[in-house]
């Protein structure tokens, strides 16, 4: 007999936990939960930590790298013969043109004819 009810236990109490859930579910339902202030709190904390931390990494990196994008030292003056051949011999790179300050858009094109 004993194991006639252990058997039949197994199904009453699955029965009973999904009439338990259906009502839970039926209750949420019906009685919803305000929305919690501090998960907005806690979205704007973190976006605070976020951005001081990216602002670290960048200051980091600029003190790292910033000396490599400065404008570099005027050359030494030649000696008497001049520059060496090995350095007279390249043409120099053209300067690019700075850029605009404003960031309106460029003139089209002018059209070429054939």
């Amino acid at each position: 007999m004993g194991d006639v009810l252990l058997a039949l236990s197994i199904p009453v109490l699955v029965f009973g936990g999904g009439i338990y859930a259906a009502c839970d579910c039926w209750w949420r339902r019906r009685h919803p939960a305000p929305p919690s202030p501090y998960t907005h709190r806690a979205a704007r904390l973190a976006e605070q930590d976020m951005l001081l931390l990216a602002e670290e990494i960048v200051d980091d990196a600029y003190a790292a790298f910033g000396p490599l994008y400065e404008a570099p030292a005027a050359p030494a003056a030649p000696g008497p013969d001049g520059p060496p051949a090995a350095l007279s011999s390249r043409s120099p790179r053209p300067s690019r043109p700075a850029s605009t300050p404003d960031r309106a858009p460029s003139p089209p094109a002018a059209v070429q004819k054939p």
